[in-house]
């Protein structure tokens, strides 16, 4: 329940994002936020804003179902949304909403790669992660690690490509809501059937 909840704002951005007017200036959500709107990037403004205020709700709701409380990865996710979502709206400008995810992907390839050198037991995040499911030595946990980095690195690299690069952003939206979970659960899923033998469990 709480992993489709995520998936919500994803959701109500695209619609938003694919069924606006670029030129619609007076849309009921802008006129909500106080935005004047943009020239020709209102669909990406309005959609920015369902973001914002669904992400709100349902992050509202994840804080109560986990006991008044959100994970670091959470509040990581929902910070830089608001801030760069704010920007964006306050200056009518979407090259910052589409600069979030390119830093976001940053920040936790970052936190994967320095976690050895923060955390009490100088263990890899990833570890602390996946410790109660796979059996690694402290050479594989490292190697995961990285991996996890590279994959953050290179979906960054993915975002900026669909953001200002290709098409002039034409299909960034589509890749925003859909290219990164597909590239994330192909990597996950390439993960576990690499690392099948080093599971615990048969389960």
């Amino acid at each position: 329940m709480k992993a489709l909840l995520d998936f919500v704002p994803l959701i109500i951005f695209f619609y938003l994002y694919k069924t606006v007017d670029p030129k619609d200036t007076q849309h009921p959500l802008l006129q909500l936020v106080g935005s004047a709107g943009g020239v020709d990037n209102n669909n990406i403004l309005v959609a920015t804003t369902g973001l914002m205020l669904s992400m709100l709700v349902v992050y509202g709701a994840l804080f109560v179902m986990q006991k008044f409380r959100l994970d670091k990865q959470q509040w990581i996710v929902l910070f830089m949304t608001v801030i760069f979502g704010g920007i964006t709206l306050i200056l009518s400008d979407d090259f910052y909403i589409r600069l979030k995810a390119v830093l976001l992907n940053l920040v936790f390839a970052g936190a994967f790669l320095l976690s050895p050198f923060f955390s009490k037991d100088k263990k890899p995040l990833i570890e602390r992660l996946f410790g109660p499911v796979l059996n690694l030595t402290v050479a594989g946990w490292k190697k995961l690690n990285y991996a996890w980095a590279a994959m953050f690195v290179v979906m960054s690299c993915l975002h900026t490509f669909f953001a200002y690069l290709f098409a002039d952003g034409k299909y960034w939206g589509e890749f925003t809501a859909f290219g990164d979970m597909i590239v994330m659960f192909s990597f996950i899923i390439i993960q576990f059937i690499v690392l099948r033998k080093y599971f615990k469990t048969s389960e």
